[in-house]
């Protein structure tokens, strides 16, 4: 019996490809998983937004924008405060709205940064698409309240249906 044949040479070749494949699959992971948190976090942003713009097309009585503020910060929590997500606290979220009550148009716009992982902060940094505190991320929402077409106020359409 051979010394090679009982130590097996073959196992020492699938422990050298594991050390090339295994940093190989790690980087392709984390390429791809860069993208899928930037996309939630603006998916959850522009859900926030969509839903201030309800708030505030069907607000009736006192909303104050603290209250405003408050809810849209309630919405954003369901991001993430860890590195591929979010990172600034609640503090980085900037939310301003435009229309007031009876107009026929109203917008929301929430702004906010995401810190990068570093292999893409670099990257991000040299193409000028990211500053010191990461990616900043803006979106925007409009509702019309009622289309052109439509005539008559809320009050009108209400006693239509008392009567």
């Amino acid at each position: 019996m051979d010394l090679r044949d009982a130590c097996g040479e073959a196992r020492g070749q699938s422990s050298v490809e594991a050390g090339l494949l295994l940093p190989s699959l790690l980087v392709v992971f984390a390429i791809l998983l860069e993208p899928i948190c930037i996309l939630y976090t603006r998916s959850v942003m522009a859900a926030t937004a969509s839903e201030l713009c309800r708030i505030l097309v069907t607000k009736r009585g006192d909303i104050t924008d603290a209250q405003l503020r408050a809810f849209a910060l309630r919405r954003l929590s369901a991001v993430p405060e860890t590195t591929p997500f979010h990172g600034g606290g609640e503090d980085d979220w900037t939310i301003a709205t435009s229309g007031a009550e009876g107009d026929a148009e109203v917008a929301v716009t929430i702004e906010g940064h995401v810190p990068l992982l570093p292999l893409f902060s670099f990257v991000a940094r040299a193409l000028g698409v990211a500053g010191e505190e990461g990616v900043a991320l803006s979106v925007t929402s409009t509702e019309v309240l009622r289309p052109e077409w439509l005539e008559g106020g809320y009050d009108d359409w209400v006693s239509m249906w008392d009567s």
